[in-house]
């Protein structure tokens, strides 16, 4: 009764809020909402355990607890942990009566895996004492024994040997990085000689056996075990995990993830997928079993010459490992997440689709899923399963107007009931306007989806600024979602109509849409975003034509320095962690093969893309003020390409601001840095879009634009 009544105050305020003014969002609104994880069910399918965290400012002040709640909505969600520390990686037992969860406290030194009975009261029982620290557990199909990883030195063979390792590296009198092979670096770390391995001990005993030390396989340069990848066999006799063999051979090679089998008793790891070629065949992840245990689900990216290829789900008989088929979207669209019926008659996916992510559902047998449903707007992600006779679906649930929530999903896939509200009523106070979706067929007959956001206290009668935002990847969507790093509404909330393209290259329509984009990466997306610049001018009469600016970060970055050097279609720039060079990015990314079949073959060979889409060769064009920004820890975009860019824009005078964050990578994670951004951004935007803004503007690109 009383989520009842809660809800119905909930959509009271939000009706009420209809006829008040609603404010306008700020940093604050937005890096202070409640977060809600990714939902883990019961196996009976009666309770749903999430992570929620509580943010701040000051990283002490952080709170990030696990809360659990009905799956029916029969009461509200209560916390469920609530000691100083985090919890994470909750994991049920398959009686449903205990849980599971990686937590560092009292005197750990790093997390160690936690179990509580949810039948007795009382405090969570320490399972695990390991120096280098224990995650992600899953409890044997008896519930006798947890499995677990830890990140280990490569030829460590047991605990001592790891603490005796972490010892000999502290008290060395020299500090040198040394490597014989490739990659060196990975996001925004140095590979440092460790590895993830696997690890197996019965419960309230702990002599953890590491199953993986001391096998060829992890001896093999190109290994890695795939985060989040084990599972138990049915028997509860071993474990089935994904791992690369040949990551070393990342310069000149695709490389690709299989799936292996070690017993829990130890010895050498079986490889069940591929063949015995180090080059790169399919890759597989995320295996998962049919709960009678007959069949054995994973996804699979099948290996072409295409750097992209949408994934599928792969049927495989067990344990016998016969292909039973596999099973796709329509159109090639990207399987996002997928989970098996518990009554044995279906698979069930969330796949991509012109900026939502949808539910799509299958019989047991190879070929397309059908779609069952999907909101009215916005996605869905983390999709679960659980019940027996009548399957329980839960999964996260936002739109662009909406933070993450709990929901748990109708039958028939046409809507969901809510679990929980943390951050819903607090969104409900704030002025946001619904994406709304428009399209145009491209000069090479494309066609383009796209998605306006109007800005606060929209007045028809008005002309407003446009902010062209372009999005990563190249391989990704623009979504109806709530974004924390590039949130529309907060972007617009000066006044500015925020138009979002899901240009060539996308997933949004498909896998042959998203490769389309392979030897053109950079003239033929930008173009995109051009093109769909005038239509929305074109199609809607409140936007200003002669007040335009362009953004992006990642791949949306690259697209912005792009559009420097071949138009001057927009009064000012932003590009936050975006390549300047090709060549420079290709020799000093962590990502360097892709890249190069992308561009038709080898740095040195000079072909086309090198010469005629990289964005420093056209360095003679540049004019339009930018604002320039990078984290000191981005190894995916070094930082030489924005001290590459910023020399260049000096070079050639013009107007811009480089900022750089030493202590940020790819992203900027913490909150004082993101308002810090989200504040330059602004002043940066009000400066060249809103006249009367300090001064006004004067560049001569400006001018021009004018």
């Amino acid at each position: 009764m009383r989520l009842i009544c809660a809800t119905c105050f909930l959509f009271a305020t939000a009706a009420s809020l209809q006829a008040a003014e609603r404010r306008v969002i700020t940093h604050e609104d937005l890096w202070l909402m409640p977060r809600v994880g990714a939902p883990v069910i019961s196996p009976d399918g009666k309770h749903v355990v999430f992570p929620l965290s509580e943010p701040s400012y000051k990283k002490e002040e952080q709170v990030a607890d696990l809360w659990l709640v009905p799956s029916d909505g029969s009461q509200p969600p209560r916390r469920f942990t609530s000691v100083k520390g985090t919890e994470s990686d909750p994991a049920w037992s398959d009686d449903s009566r205990r849980l599971a969860f990686s937590a560092k406290r009292g005197d750990d030194k790093e997390n160690q895996i936690y179990i509580i009975d949810m039948d007795r009261a009382g405090e969570a029982q320490r399972t695990t004492r390991i120096s280098t620290g224990a995650a992600a557990p899953q409890f044997s199909p008896d519930g006798s024994h947890i499995l677990f990883t830890s990140s280990v030195h490569a030829t460590a063979l047991n605990d001592a040997d790891s603490e005796r390792l972490d010892k000999e590296e502290k008290d060395r009198k020299f500090k040198a990085r040394t490597y014989t092979s490739y990659p060196i670096r990975d996001w925004d770390k140095w590979i440092d000689g460790k590895q993830t391995h696997l690890f197996v001990q019965k419960v309230g005993a702990q002599d953890a056996r590491d199953l993986l030390a001391g096998t060829a396989l992890v001896k093999l340069p190109g290994f890695a075990l795939a985060k989040g990848s084990a599972r138990w066999t049915p028997d509860g006799k071993a474990i089935v995990f994904a791992a690369s063999r040949n990551r070393n051979r990342a310069a000149f090679s695709f490389i690709n993830d299989d799936l292996w089998m070690v017993s829990i008793t130890g010895g050498e790891p079986r490889r069940l997928t591929g063949n015995e070629a180090l080059d790169g065949g399919d890759s597989w992840s995320s295996p998962r079993y049919s709960h009678d245990g007959r069949h054995l689900f994973a996804i699979v990216e099948p290996r072409t010459d295409k750097v992209y290829n949408a994934r599928r789900v792969a049927m495989l008989d067990w344990p016998s490992m016969r292909d039973a088929g596999r099973i796709h979207l329509p159109d090639g669209r990207e399987i996002t997440d997928f989970a098996i019926s518990p009554d044995g008659k279906s698979v069930e996916m969330l796949g991509e689709d012109v900026g939502q992510v949808k539910l799509y559902r299958a019989p047991l047998r190879a070929g397309e899923a059908s779609l069952v449903g999907a909101p009215e707007r916005g996605m869905y992600s983390n999709l679960e399963i659980g019940g027996s006779r009548s399957p329980v679906r839960i999964a996260a649930y936002q739109s662009a107007t909406e933070p993450p929530e709990i929901v748990r999903l109708h039958a028939d896939g046409r809507g969901f009931q809510r679990l929980t509200t943390f951050a819903s009523a607090k969104a409900a106070a704030l002025d946001l306007p619904a994406v709304e979706n428009f399209w145009f067929s491209n000069q090479r007959g494309q066609r383009i989806h796209n998605m306006i956001v109007r800005p606060p206290a929209f007045d028809p009668a008005k002309k407003y600024p446009l902010l062209v935002l372009m999005h990563g990847g190249p391989y990704s969507q623009w979504q109806d979602a709530w974004v924390l790093r590039w949130n529309y509404h907060l972007l617009g909330a000066d006044g500015y109509v925020v138009l979002l393209t899901n240009y060539v290259g996308s997933t949004s329509q498909g896998e042959a849409f998203a490769q389309a984009i392979q030897g053109d990466p950079l003239k033929g997306p930008a173009d995109d975003i051009n093109q769909a610049a005038d239509e929305a001018i074109t199609r809607y009469a409140f936007i200003d034509g002669s007040r335009q600016c362009a953004a992006g970060a990642s791949y949306g970055g690259h697209l912005a320095n792009w559009l420097q050097g071949t138009t001057t279609h927009y009064r000012c720039l932003i590009s936050h962690a975006g390549l300047v060079n090709l060549e420079t990015q290709w020799g000093t990314s962590d990502n360097s093969y892709e890249r190069e079949i992308s561009s038709g073959g080898p740095v040195w060979q000079q072909g086309a893309v090198w010469r005629e889409q990289n964005p420093i060769r056209l360095a003679a064009h540049f004019k339009t003020p930018v604002l320039v920004s990078f984290g000191e820890n981005d190894f995916r975009v070094p930082l030489n390409n924005g001290l590459e860019y910023w020399t260049a824009l000096q070079r050639q005078q013009v107007e811009g601001k480089l900022i750089i964050f030493p202590d940020e990578n790819h992203w900027i994670m913490s909150g004082e840095n993101s308002r810090y951004y989200y504040d330059q951004v602004r002043d940066w935007l009000r400066h060249y879009l809103i006249p009367d803004a300090q001064g006004g503007n004067t560049s001569p690109a400006a001018a021009k634009a004018q």
